[in-house]
């Protein structure tokens, strides 16, 4: 017995989905969100998607995925964002961005997110 389509055309989409996520540091865009707003990342950016206070003191995050760089200097990858959003200061220690202790699962997750932003 051959599936239906509609099966088919599921397992392609959750295949795309699980492929999207390692490609993304191995995190998830909707926990990232959610991390967002946990850690008041939009009390200092503005970050698209990402409702409530609009901080003016960090860079605003749109197309933070097509970026070159992260802060002006440091590769924008999945590796560098992710260590990067768990200890800004230890890249850079003149950095305005403090380190909230945002943890690594929330960092990939984060990472994750941002990356939805093209």
């Amino acid at each position: 017995m051959r599936p239906s389509p509609g099966v088919v055309f599921l397992a392609l989409l959750l295949s795309c989905h699980e492929q999207n996520d390692q490609a993304l540091g191995g995190g998830n865009p909707t926990r990232g969100k959610e991390a967002i707003d946990r850690y008041g990342c939009n009390a200092c950016h503005i970050i698209p998607g990402i409702t409530g206070l609009k901080g003016k003191v960090g860079p605003p995050l749109y197309h933070m995925a097509a970026r070159a760089y992260i802060a002006g200097t440091f590769p924008n990858n999945p590796e560098t964002m992710i260590k990067w959003l768990q200890n800004p200061p230890a890249f850079d220690p003149q950095t305005a961005m403090p380190s909230m202790g945002i943890t690594e699962n929330d960092s990939r997750d984060i990472t994750a997110y941002l990356y939805t932003l093209k």
